[in-house]
C-alpha cells in the first residue's frame, strides 16, 4: 500500500514539472541598447535640412610646407618671349596677325612702307654696281701691267680700289640681311615684319598708318608660348634660408580656388632690395594651360624631405580663445566636437599637428551653425 502511494507522488511531480508557465523559466526580457549621448556630439536626423546644409570632407595629407603662402606674380617666360620692334623708320601699310593669333617663324606680322628699306637697297645696288667697274679696271690694269704699258703702282691703286668697293658691297649686304631681306630675291622698297620664333601674339601696339622707329619705347608685337611660364616671388629676408633652388611649390590663383598648380625655384636673387628686405626668386610653372601672364598667385614652398602633414580648410575650424576645434564625423549623422592643435594657418588652409588623422571625415561648411546648435543644447 505505501508502495503505490509513493509511485502515484512520484507522476504528480513530474507532470507538474512539464505543465510549470514558459514565463517562469525564461526569466526577465533584457531591455532593448540605447545610444547614449557622448559629450560635444550632435546628432542630426535623417534627411534633415540641417545635414543637406553640411559639407563632410575626407581629411587629405599633403606635403608640408616651409613657410607661409607668399605673394605672387605670373609672368612671361622670358626664354620663351620675344618682343618685336620694327628696325626700320617708315608706316604701316599691312598688318597680317592679330591679337591671339598663333604663328610660325618666318610668318609675316607687318608690312612697312619705309624710307630706311629703299636708302638700304639703293645703297647696296650702288655698291653692287661699283664693285663690278672696280673688278673690271683691276682686270685691265693686270693686262697693262703684264704688257709693260703701265706702272706696277697702278696695279696696286686698281688692287686698293676694288678691296675698298668689295669691303662696301659687303656692308651693303650685310644691312639687308639684318633686315632679314634676301639680297638676291628683294623686289619692291616696302619692309615685311616677320615673327622670329613660333608662338602667340599676346600684345599688339600697331595699327594701320602708325609710324614705327626703331627707337620706340615698346614693342609692336609680344610673342610668347603660353604652355612655358614664370611664377615671381619677393621672399623676404628672414625666410632665405628655407627656400632653395630646385624646391617644388604650390601656386593657387584667384581665378581657379579649388586647383593647385606646381611648380619648381629656377633661381634666387642675389641682391635684397634695400627699402623692401626682400629678394626676388624666380619659379617654373605648369600652367596646364589655364594660368595667364599678371596673375596674382600664392605660392607656398614645399618641404625639401617631402614631409607629410594634414590639412583643412580655415572654414572647418572654429576659435573659442586660444584654442581651436572641428567636427568630426564618428559615424553617419552622429557629429563631435574636436580639439586641435595648428602647425600653420594661411588664407584660405590651415595645417594640423595634433587632433586628427589621415581619412577622418571632418564638417568643412557649416561648423558655425553645428557649433552654435551644441551650445544651445548645454
Amino acid at each position: 500500500m505505501k508502495h503505490g502511494l509513493s509511485s502515484l507522488l512520484t507522476i504528480l511531480l513530474v507532470g507538474a514539472s512539464f505543465t510549470l508557465p514558459t514565463t517562469a523559466m525564461a526569466g526577465p526580457k533584457p531591455s532593448p541598447v540605447q545610444h547614449t549621448k557622448q559629450e560635444n556630439e550632435v546628432i542630426l536626423k535623417e534627411n534633415s535640412a540641417q545635414e543637406a546644409n553640411l559639407k563632410i570632407e575626407t581629411v587629405a595629407e599633403v606635403v608640408a610646407s616651409t613657410t607661409e603662402p607668399m605673394n605672387g606674380k605670373i609672368s612671361f617666360d622670358e626664354n620663351f618671349t620675344s618682343r618685336i620692334s620694327s628696325p626700320v623708320l617708315g608706316r604701316a601699310i599691312k598688318i597680317h596677325a592679330q591679337l591671339g593669333d598663333r604663328v610660325k617663324v618666318g610668318q609675316p606680322l607687318l608690312t612697312i612702307d619705309s624710307p630706311d628699306m629703299g636708302s638700304a637697297v639703293a645703297d647696296y645696288r650702288k655698291a653692287s654696281a661699283d664693285l663690278d667697274l672696280k673688278r673690271k679696271a683691276l682686270e685691265r690694269s693686270k693686262v697693262l701691267v703684264d704688257g709693260g704699258v703701265v706702272a706696277h703702282k697702278e696695279l696696286e691703286s686698281a688692287q686698293a680700289d676694288m678691296a675698298q668697293s668689295q669691303a662696301e658691297a659687303e656692308r651693303t649686304k650685310s644691312r639687308l640681311h639684318n633686315l632679314g631681306i634676301n639680297h638676291a630675291t628683294f623686289g619692291n622698297e616696302s619692309f615685311t615684319l616677320k615673327a622670329p620664333m613660333a608662338g602667340m601674339i599676346v600684345d599688339r601696339q600697331v595699327n594701320l598708318g602708325n609710324e614705327v622707329r626703331p627707337d620706340a619705347a615698346s614693342p609692336l608685337f609680344v610673342i610668347t608660348n603660353p604652355d612655358h611660364l614664370w611664377a615671381m616671388i619677393d621672399l623676404p629676408e628672414r625666410d632665405l634660408s628655407k627656400v632653395s633652388v630646385g624646391q617644388t611649390l604650390s601656386i593657387k590663383v584667384d581665378a581657379y580656388p579649388d586647383e593647385e598648380f606646381q611648380g619648381k625655384v629656377q633661381s634666387i636673387g642675389t641682391m635684397l632690395d634695400p627699402v623692401s628686405r626682400r629678394v626676388q626668386v624666380r619659379c617654373s610653372v605648369e600652367s596646364k594651360g589655364k594660368l595667364r601672364p599678371e596673375m596674382y598667385a600664392r605660392v607656398t614652398p614645399l618641404s625639401m624631405s617631402q614631409q607629410k602633414v594634414i590639412r583643412i580648410p580655415n572654414s572647418a575650424l572654429i576659435t573659442e580663445g586660444l584654442y581651436s576645434y572641428v567636427f568630426v564625423e564618428t559615424s553617419h549623422g552622429h557629429i563631435q566636437k574636436r580639439r586641435v592643435t595648428l602647425d600653420l594657418q594661411g588664407r584660405d588652409y590651415a595645417t594640423i599637428k595634433d587632433g586628427l588623422k589621415a581619412g577622418e571625415r571632418v564638417v568643412t561648411k557649416g561648423a558655425i551653425l553645428i557649433n552654435s546648435e551644441l551650445a544651445a543644447g548645454k
